[in-house]
């Protein structure tokens, strides 16, 4: 599972993996789910999350943290970094990933990788904000509109991630499940692993 620091929540290193070593988050929460669920299958969940990464820095250590690892099926979830950069550093351009840039690395990465798996689970970024005028929701929803598509493609597995939190917001205020509406609190992170495995299932 690989992805930014939503995925990598205080995971080891070189390699999340372990009942500690996969973080505090969604990913550490799916493994269990999994393990109490299919336990003769005995999966191994590894956790290759990196905070602060986007879709370049993915493209970056591609090689040696998914092709290497020779996995039978991976998730991803990146994008809210590419969209956030253009909010928190709008001068500093160089570490901006726009629209286009974005698009073209995933379909990439997907079309080099996908054959090599069992499966693919691409998860969209979200932004927990429950007004959708919102002008980083906005920014945000573009790029899981690209995931979404490539997900239909691909006839990848999709987690709509900012689905499952539109539908808690009705009942629950935003800072609930996500503190700086980025980043998930504990109830946040279940959502996350909730949807992931409905998704599977």
């Amino acid at each position: 599972m690989i992805g930014d620091s939503i995925t990598d929540c205080g995971r080891s290193w070189p390699v999340g993996e372990g009942i500690r070593g996969l973080g505090e988050g969604y990913v550490a929460l799916v493994a269990n789910e999994l393990a109490a669920a299919c336990p003769d299958l005995r999966i191994r969940v590894l956790n290759m999350g990196i905070s602060g990464d986007t879709a370049r820095d993915l493209q970056r250590r591609w090689q040696q943290d998914v092709l290497a690892l020779k996995t039978d099926w991976l998730s991803v979830m990146i994008g809210v970094n590419d969209a956030w950069r253009q909010f928190d550093s709008p001068f500093n351009t160089e570490c901006q990933v726009y629209l286009d840039e974005y698009t073209s690395i995933l379909q990439r990465l997907i079309a080099s990788t996908l054959p090599s798996l069992s499966g693919l689970v691409l998860m969209t970024p979200f932004f927990v904000e429950s007004d959708r005028r919102n002008p980083m929701r906005v920014k945000v929803e573009a790029y899981a509109d690209v995931v979404r598509r490539l997900a239909r493609e691909h006839q990848t597995v999709l987690v709509d991630t900012q689905a499952a939190f539109d539908e808690l917001m009705v009942s629950r205020r935003p800072a609930e499940l996500a503190w700086d509406r980025v980043h998930p609190t504990p109830a946040g992170h279940r959502a996350l692993a909730r949807a992931f495995m409905r998704a599977l299932e």
